[in-house]
């Protein structure tokens, strides 16, 4: 094989500025940290919002109506990817054709903020208390405030287009009189009332809590076994025996009233046959207790033994009577008994298990939501136990001042009094301890109990709220579909909605109760006049007023109490509905989707659905679609301690915005998402193969002008075979958007960039594009495909990487108005749509990989350092000939030459083979003749043309053609 050009006596040239490389501005490098700011200046320059609005009027509304995240603190990796998702779902329907319009909000009242000014309180040893609640609240709105801007300019440089310069707040004006307007609306239909009843109450905070606020930790819990004696049934197996019950919360035992068992249960009367030293169990005593619990009750003896005795159903315990553990305890010096000389009757319950304990329940009707619906069902007492802070109140002797937790959320002293005055009557079987996941507050971390008092609740019975739900649940599109079924069973379980919080910083519940009675008022015109008041000046009105400028002429304020508990923040934020989407005429009610966490099924999504449906008979929402969590690369969920948390601002300081959101769009985020260094570095080389096909698209468009454009019927297969992949995509697009599943389409996207365009038609496609004369057909039908995957691509890639794809799409489009996020997505063809063209092509992709095989093995073994310097031979079946007849194969292989032998290939191990392309075989042979100096092809014609013998024909008449 001779490579070099004939020596004629011809002085030598270099050719290389005949030949037409891509050029283009565009930068290989992304540099995003220091770009896109400057990008978020053009646009705001442009006032792109702006520009979006006037360019979507009059197309159909598309309202994402956004869930508000609470205004204290630097936004975490969570907030990141809901809003970056938010974004390209706004901006995907937006290029889609519709007018998506996207208000951000923010959730600025409650316990969050509350809380955050009471530790500046604590870290000075000020108490709140002692401040005036007007000062109180002004610093709660100041502090939220100061995060609004913060976190605003943090979510605006994640790339998230949004009104910012109108977001709405909770604390405005007219949202607060319309939260009240909403809770108004309860009052009036009779949905709200006051009960007391057991909720979940945080004795640091003293408030109660919405399930929403709630953690599950792990947690040691105290674990007693009690006796109760049986005074009077009619079965005489239980004369002389006691009951025993198993619970983690010894502190709840003064307040028993009752037990519970589970009527078809098994239940055995056991023997003390055995004891031994340190037991409590007693010698001959008689104990009651499930039969399946035997063993694990006897485990707890500390080597007492139990005797099985007289088997009893459930339903044979009904009406015994036994009596609480302290009957008969009296105080020293002559005062008499404690005060728990009253009967304990045994009831049915439908939630008593044998999964742990005795397979019976104690029941404190004051502090168990099923034991309070019991006690209620069966006229139970349902006492006040204990007070704010989680302390026994004066009337529960003799534990009276006893703490339940100390205000750090530490176990107090109630436990242990209450396991000494056991063992001291007697009543203690057995103790231990239990690790366990157990209730906290999200915001203190400090667990939690529960406590009846007085709270206000909306009912789900009272126009049949419940079922309303249930059928708007029915009514409205899930993505994923399990997040209908999550919702309903939440709905179809749970009791009345507790909406009141024993707060400062909030909308009141801004009504008033009849002393003496505790009747609602229920008055129109009192209830027009507090909102407006709200609205003029906010729901610090409330206190700042004297109660008859609400209560007008017709009723006397000394006969009314006002009510100064603080409405739940989820109310608050499931009202929103009502002061964005249907008070603002550029959007829509319902709202088209909402979108957050799967855990805003007990949160948002739970709360807007419950105040829409009991104010309008329907949901806020036409659809809801839920992300995952974020956890670190190990599937762990992200903590200080561990040193795993990835912050997002260092995220877009070091690698850029469009890294965070091709994060987001890469991941399966209908389930939990991971993020970490490596994970990210995958997201940067998949953002770097994006990039350079960007790049090589605009060098090769380089002075492309429409006149150069070639008409689809004219264009070489290879090109239509490209225009058939991008009607695929876009009906890949299409499914996306109606499924909000954007993961599969942008996955499919980045293979047709890495394999179908950068691996397979720019690779073929590139000799024609740099050595081709610029007039040559097959050089303009590869520019004019081109030219058109650069606007599809672009725009295909805008709602992800809304930096990158503005910052190609100006490279070619130059102008101050000009922005790719203005543009529509393209129109495809569908007659692009070519099957058989895509079946014929797969099989010449299939035997270019095997040529692609032999070659590189040869390269290896040192025979050639270029493809074109080969000319291999090829044998395949007659069918996959057939297939390949009238190609290009040398330009298809990046060959000088090949040749094809049709028939079995050899049994030779000589030749190369996939053994996924059966009946295809390369062996290798060098190219003959001598190297082009400007393609670099070898061919035999090369050295025969009189001007330029160092050049092959087509090379010498590209450079004639342009003058050289």
């Amino acid at each position: 094989m001779n490579e070099q050009a004939p020596n004629r006596g011809e002085t030598s040239r270099d050719y290389k500025d005949t030949v037409f490389l891509p050029e283009t501005a565009f930068p290989m490098r992304g540099e995003l940290p220091k770009r896109e700011p400057q990008m978020l200046e053009r646009w705001k320059r442009m006032d792109l919002f702006k520009r979006l609005r006037e360019t979507a009027a009059g197309r159909p509304k598309f309202v994402l109506h956004d869930g508000p995240p609470y205004a204290n603190g630097h936004l975490h990796i969570g907030h990141a990817l809901n809003k970056i998702l938010k974004d390209v779902i706004n901006r995907v329907h937006q290029m889609k054709g519709e007018d998506a319009n996207y208000v951000p909000g923010w959730d600025c009242h409650g316990l969050p903020i509350e809380w955050k000014i009471e530790e500046e309180y604590r870290a000075k040893s000020k108490d709140k208390d002692s401040v005036p609640i007007i000062e109180f609240r002004k610093q709660c709105r100041d502090f939220a405030a100061k995060w609004i801007d913060i976190q605003r300019e943090e979510f605006k440089r994640l790339g998230v287009e949004g009104d910012w310069s109108r977001p709405y707040t909770t604390m405005t004006l007219d949202a607060e009189a319309q939260i009240v307007r909403e809770l108004h609306k309860f009052a009036l239909n009779g949905g709200l009332y006051r009960g007391a009843r057991p909720v979940m109450w945080s004795v640091v905070e003293k408030t109660a809590l919405a399930e929403a606020e709630i953690e599950y930790h792990d947690h040691k819990s105290d674990t007693v076994w009690v006796r109760f004696p049986v005074v009077k049934s009619d079965r005489p197996e239980l004369a002389g025996a006691a009951i025993v019950i198993w619970t983690t919360t010894p502190w709840t035992m003064p307040a028993n009233r009752a037990l519970a068992i589970g009527e078809a249960i098994e239940y055995r009367v056991c023997t003390v046959s055995e004891t031994a030293e340190g037991s409590l169990a007693r010698a001959g005593e008689k104990l009651v207790i499930a039969s399946d619990l035997v063993a694990s009750v006897e485990a707890q003896l500390k080597g007492a033994k139990l005797a099985p005795g007289a088997t009893l159903k459930g339903k044979d315990l009904l009406g015994t009577v036994c009596a609480h553990p302290f009957r008969g305890w009296e105080a020293g010096k002559g005062e008499g008994a404690y005060g728990y000389e009253f009967d304990v009757r045994v009831f049915a319950g439908g939630f008593v298990t044998t999964d742990a304990g005795t397979g019976i329940v104690h029941i404190a009707p004051s502090h168990g939501r099923d034991d309070f619906e019991l006690g209620h069902a069966n006229g139970l007492p349902v006492p006040d136990m204990i007070d704010d802070a989680g302390v026994y109140l004066p009337p529960v002797k003799p534990f009276a001042g006893k703490r339940i937790y100390t205000e750090s959320g530490k176990p107090g002293d109630a436990n242990g009094a209450v396991i000494k005055a056991l063992v001291e009557v007697g009543a203690l079987l057995a103790k231990g301890s239990l690790r366990h996941e157990y209730p906290h507050s999200w915001r203190s971390k400090a667990p939690l109990i529960f406590r009846n008092t007085p709270q206000w609740f909306i009912s789900m019975a009272t126009n049949d709220l419940r079922a309303k739900a249930l059928q708007a649940i029915a009514d409205s599109s899930w993505f994923p579909p399990a997040g209908e079924n999550r919702l309903r069973a939440m709905i179809e379980q749970r009791p009345d909605w507790c909406i009141s919080r024993q707060r400062a910083w909030g909308v009141p519940i801004a009504v008033f109760v009849k002393k003496g009675t505790g009747e609602l008022l229920r008055d129109a015109e009192v209830f027009q006049r507090i909102a407006d008041a709200f609205a003029a000046e906010g729901s610090d009105a409330w206190w700042s007023s004297p109660p008859s400028r609400f209560l007008g002429n017709r009723y006397d304020p000394a006969q009314y109490e006002q009510i100064f508990d603080i409405v739940d923040v989820w109310f608050e934020s499931g009202s929103t509905h009502s002061f964005v989407c249907e008070a603002r005429p550029e959007l829509k009610a319902p709202a088209t989707l909402y979108l957050e966490g799967s855990d805003q099924h007990r949160g948002w999504f739970h709360s807007s659905l419950l105040e829409s449906c009991g104010t309008r008979g329907h949901a806020p929402f036409e659809g809801v679609l839920t992300h995952g969590f974020v956890l670190d690369e190990q599937g762990r969920k992200m903590s200080k301690s561990l040193g795993n948390v990835v912050a997002p601002q260092e995220v877009v300081d070091k690698l850029g915005a469009d890294i965070l959101r091709l994060w987001v769009v890469a991941s399966d985020y209908s389930e939990d998402l991971r993020i970490g260094p490596e994970i990210l570095k995958q997201q940067s080389e998949i953002y770097r193969r994006l990039r350079n096909t960007l790049r090589y698209l605009l060098g090769a468009l380089k002075d492309f002008t429409p006149a150069e454009r070639v008409p689809v019927a004219e264009l070489p297969e290879l090109e239509r075979f490209v225009l058939h992949r991008l009607v695929e995509l876009d009906e890949a697009l299409k499914r996306a958007c109606a499924t909000y599943e954007f993961n599969p389409f942008f996955t499919a996207l980045h293979n047709f960039c890495a394999v179908d365009l950068s691996a397979l038609y720019f690779d073929i496609r590139k000799d024609a594009l740099y050595c081709d004369r610029p007039d040559s057909p097959r050089r303009r039908a590869a520019r004019s495909v081109m030219a058109t995957v650069f606007d599809c691509v672009t725009k295909w890639l805008a709602p992800v990487l809304c930096f990158t794809a503005e910052e190609a799409w100006l490279a070619r489009h130059q102008g101050d108005g000009e922005s790719v996020h203005l543009q529509l997505f393209p129109e495809i063809e569908a007659t692009w749509r070519n099957e058989a063209l895509a079946r014929k092509w797969q099989t010449v992709r299939d035997v270019r990989r095997v040529v692609t095989g032999c070659l590189e093995k040869a390269r290896e073994r040192k025979e050639i350092g270029s493809s074109l310097q080969a000319a291999p031979v090829v044998h395949l079946g007659p069918a996959q000939a057939a297939t390949l007849e009238g190609l290009d194969l040398e330009e298809i292989f990046i060959t000088s030459g090949h040749r094809l032998v049709v028939g079995d290939p050899p049994a030779d191990p000589a030749l190369f083979r996939l053994a996924d392309v059966p009946d295809v075989a390369v062996a290798f042979a060098p190219a003959e003749g001598n190297k082009c100096q400007r393609c670099w092809k070898v061919l035999p014609e090369v050295g025969r043309h009189p001007r330029h013998p160092a050049l092959c024909e087509r090379c010498a008449d590209a450079v004639d053609h342009s003058g050289g």
